[in-house]
């Protein structure tokens, strides 16, 4: 009977512990699933933006395409810099199908037919950026149509081309 009487008693103070500890975990899931949600970015291709268009506006995405070299402007004044790129895949196997990266940039630049996307970055100019280099930039669409980005990144693929075979035979 003893046994019985300090089980009943153990039992709420047991039930209180199992209780904090869901309440603990329930928080911590919150705060992942919150968390990821703020900071989750759509990494879209240009023509998938311009058809997304509208409900794509203001949130947090990252494009990528050539760069026009023609459209380049940037004021060292105001580290204003602008910039058009040009629609390319945004799958590797297709990438890879149409002769490379080189090739597919090339492609984009010279084909007045791709899609378009007008950028403007404030900061310093990338010495990598140049006519068809390949820009993955992350930003938002203004209500003007204009790429706003907040970050940029270059890859110029023509200047490492004839790089990679002497590397891989060394």
């Amino acid at each position: 009977m003893e046994q019985t009487a300090m089980m009943e008693k153990s039992s709420p103070g047991r039930m209180k512990f199992v209780i904090g500890g869901l309440l603990i975990v329930a928080a911590v899931i919150y705060l992942i699933v919150s968390s990821t949600q703020a900071s989750a970015q759509y990494f879209l291709t240009v023509d998938e933006l311009i058809t997304k268009g509208e409900s794509v506006k203001g949130r947090d995405l990252r494009i990528s395409g050539a760069v026009i070299g023609d459209s380049i402007q940037y004021d060292p004044q105001t580290l204003t810099l602008s910039f058009t790129i040009a629609a390319i895949p945004g799958d590797n196997k297709e990438i890879e199908a149409q002769g490379g990266l080189a090739e597919v940039l090339k492609q984009a630049v010279n084909d007045p037919n791709r899609a378009r996307l007008v950028v403007s970055y404030n900061g310093p100019k990338p010495d990598l950026l140049r006519n068809e280099a390949q820009a993955i930039i992350t930003g938002e669409l203004g209500d003007d149509g204009v790429f706003y980005a907040n970050e940029l990144l270059l890859k110029c693929p023509t200047k490492y081309e004839e790089a990679v075979p002497d590397q891989a035979g060394t």
